[in-house]
């Protein structure tokens, strides 16, 4: 090592989103997260997200869901932990939860850490109300509780699902708690101009807080694929299309700053965020 190098200063962090389309064979979506995990982990990644729903999906929610939940230590929970202990990296994703409502689950995420342990998880706020699917019919809200977040390589990480980022509210919270990449695994259904509203809601979250967001889809048929990793100043680093996949960026953690101090708008901002 040269005199001049500083070994203490951070490093890039690989951040990966994963994407592919869950089904009702519990094994198999297992199975395809092992080998996605695996191809993120090959390329350098440090942490790689997963969709909402990746432990269990039918295109219809139903009884079958709430019969797939689980604990946050049950089979999914455990492979996962296992996955990321031997892999040596992050990972997140989407699982239905028993609760004490025999008729419905939370809709959850899980991050465990490179030790396999459950370092955060989040139910989901705002639930599928919308374009005419009914998601709180067999879906318990998650509770307002403090964000749970995690620290990966510099990056302070916060999490929301899918129909979450349609309300501002609740990635500017997790930014007001010190977030600065915010993930968000989703099950985002196809439909007119869909996959428009996708993309700028994503890089309106993004700009707005000046902080990166990883986002992970379904891929068709049901979702639209299209994951993709924004930075703070609203560029996308890498996109990917329809078919099952990885694909990976490296975030320097002091981007937010030099970002921040261009764009200081989350300092001018007069307003503040409250629950109703």
């Amino acid at each position: 090592m040269s005199p001049t190098a500083q070994p203490d200063q951070p490093t890039a962090v690989g951040v990966a989103v994963a994407q592919f389309a869950p089904g009702a064979d519990k094994a198999q979506n297992r199975a395809v997260i092992r080998q996605l995990a695996t191809t993120a982990a090959r390329r350098g990644a440090h942490l790689v997200v997963f969709p909402e729903y990746s432990a269990f999906f039918e295109p219809k929610l139903g009884p079958a869901f709430v019969a797939a939940a689980e604990p946050l230590d049950g089979p999914f929970g455990t492979a996962l932990a296992a996955l990321a202990a031997e892999l040596g990296i992050h990972v997140v994703a989407g699982m239905l939860e028993t609760t004490e409502d025999p008729a419905r689950f939370s809709n959850t995420l899980v991050a465990v850490d490179p030790t396999g342990r459950l370092v955060a998880s989040y139910r989901k706020l705002h639930l599928y109300d919308a374009f005419g699917d009914r998601e709180s019919d067999w879906v318990l809200p998650g509770d307002i509780d403090d964000p749970e977040i995690f620290e990966v390589g510099g990056l302070r990480v916060g999490l929301q699902t899918c129909y979450d980022v349609r309300f501002p509210e609740v990635t500017r919270r997790l930014v007001d708690a010190g977030v600065t990449l915010v993930l968000v695994p989703a099950e985002w259904v196809r439909g007119p101009l869909k996959e428009h509203h996708w993309r700028t809601l994503l890089t309106a979250r993004a700009l707005e807080n000046t902080v990166f967001v990883a986002a992970a889809d379904h891929t068709p048929p049901i979702g639209v694929g299209t994951s993709l990793i924004i930075d703070p100043m609203g560029v996308a680093l890498v996109s990917l299309g329809e078919a099952a996949d990885v694909a990976i960026a490296f975030l320097e953690p002091a981007r937010v700053a030099t970002v921040r101090a261009i764009n200081p708008a989350l300092a001018l901002r007069r307003f503040a965020v409250v629950p109703r």
